[in-house]
C-alpha cells in the first residue's frame, strides 16, 4: 500500500484470506479474498480475478464443511445455513470455471470441476456431482495426474452409492484401489478396501466383502491406525 503496488496488495490480501480460512476465521477470510477480487478487477488482472473467485469458493466450501460437521448428517440433509453456504461456494466455483475456460487454463478447470463435484455432492445433488467429477477425471487423465484421477474415481464411487448404483460404485472403487497401489499410498488403499467391502455387502456378495474388509484390517494394523 505504501508504495502503491495494487497487484501486490491484491496478492497479499488473497494470501491473508487463505490463511484466515485455515484458522477457521471464515468471515474475515471472505473480506480479504473479496479485496483480492476487487483489486484484480480494477487492474484488469484476469488471472488474479480467477484466483480470487476460486479462493472465495474455497472459503465458503470450508465454512460449509465446518458447519456440517457439527450436525453430522448424510449429504443432502443439511440445515439451511449450511446449504446456503455451500450454494455460495458452488456459485463462486462456477464463476471461476467460466473465467479459466476463457483463459484456456485446463489445470484450473480441473480443480474447479473437482470442487464443484464436491459441493454438489454435499448438497445432495448426486447426478450433478457425477457430471462434474467425470469432467475432473477427463482432465486428470489429460495431465497424467494419477492422484487427481484417483480422487475422481473415489468421488464417483461415493456419488453412485447415493443413487443406489452399487455395481457402478464397485467399478469406480476398484479403479481407486488400483491407482492407490500404483501410488503406493497405503492409507488410501485401506480406504478403498473399506468402501469396496461396504459396497459388496450392499450387493450381497459377502465373500468378497469379507476379503476387502480383511485387507482393510491388515493395512490398518500395519499402519498402527487404531
Amino acid at each position: 500500500r505504501t508504495i502503491g503496488d495494487r497487484i501486490g496488495e491484491a496478492k497479499a490480501s488473497g494470501n491473508l484470506g487463505n490463511t484466515l480460512k485455515i484458522l477457521g476465521q471464515f468471515d474475515e477470510a471472505v473480506v480479504c479474498c473479496q479485496r483480492h477480487l476487487d483489486i484484480s478487477r480494477e487492474q484488469g488482472d484476469k488471472v488474479g480475478e480467477a484466483r480470487a473467485l476460486y479462493n472465495i469458493g474455497n472459503v465458503y466450501h470450508a465454512k460449509g464443511k465446518h458447519l456440517s460437521w457439527s450436525t453430522a448428517q448424510d449429504p443432502g440433509y443439511l440445515p439451511q445455513e449450511v446449504k446456503d453456504t455451500l450454494q455460495k461456494a458452488s456459485e463462486y466455483y462456477e464463476r471461476n470455471l467460466s473465467l479459466v475456460k476463457e483463459l484456456g487454463d485446463r489445470a484450473a478447470q480441473g480443480r474447479a470441476y473437482g470442487n464443484l463435484g464436491n459441493t454438489q455432492y454435499l448438497l445432495g445433488n448426486f447426478s450433478e456431482a457425477i457430471a462434474f467429477h467425470k469432467e475432473r477425471l477427463a482432465i486428470a487423465k489429460e495431465f497424467g495426474d494419477k492422484a487427481a484421477e484417483r480422487r475422481a474415481y473415489s468421488n464417483l464411487g461415493n456419488a453412485h452409492i447415493f443413487l443406489g448404483r452399487f455395481d457402478i460404485s464397485a467399478e469406480y472403487y476398484k479403479k481407486t484401489l488400483q491407482l492407490s497401489r500404483q501410488l503406493k499410498d497405503q492409507a488410501v488403499e485401506a480406504q478403498a478396501c473399506y468402501s469396496l467391502g461396504n459396497t459388496c455387502t450392499l450387493l450381497q456378495d459377502y465373500e468378497k466383502a469379507i476379503e476387502y474388509h480383511l485387507r482393510h484390517l491388515v493395512i490398518a494394523q500395519e499402519l498402527g491406525d487404531r
